[in-house]
């Protein structure tokens, strides 16, 4: 009979252990699930666009083209960089209408 005690015990034990950790994590991605939400939000509604995944993708590829065009004029290479950044401008001023 004691031995049965001792493993409930130890079942209940563990059991409330697991509780706690998954609902800590849990609650910890909850909240940097909500905490990316809201950034990406903020970021849109300041751009004027529609918070959507196909504008934000968009929205990376821009900046990515202006990147491209900034490193290439680094680099000192002047034709290549006017043409990246013209295109960056141009998707990022078609996403912002």
């Amino acid at each position: 009979m004691q031995i049965d005690r001792f493993f409930h015990w130890l079942g209940e034990f563990l059991g409330d252990a697991l509780r706690v950790v998954v609902d800590a994590l849990s609650t910890l991605f909850a909240g940097l699930w909500v905490a990316i939400d809201r950034f990406f939000d903020g970021l849109a509604r300041s751009l004027g666009v529609n918070p959507s995944l196909i504008n934000l993708v968009v929205l990376v590829i821009g900046i990515w083209m202006l990147y491209r065009g900034i490193r290439a004029l680094v680099r000192r290479a002047f034709v290549g960089g006017i043409i990246w950044l013209f295109l960056g401008l141009l998707v990022l001023g078609w996403l912002m209408r």
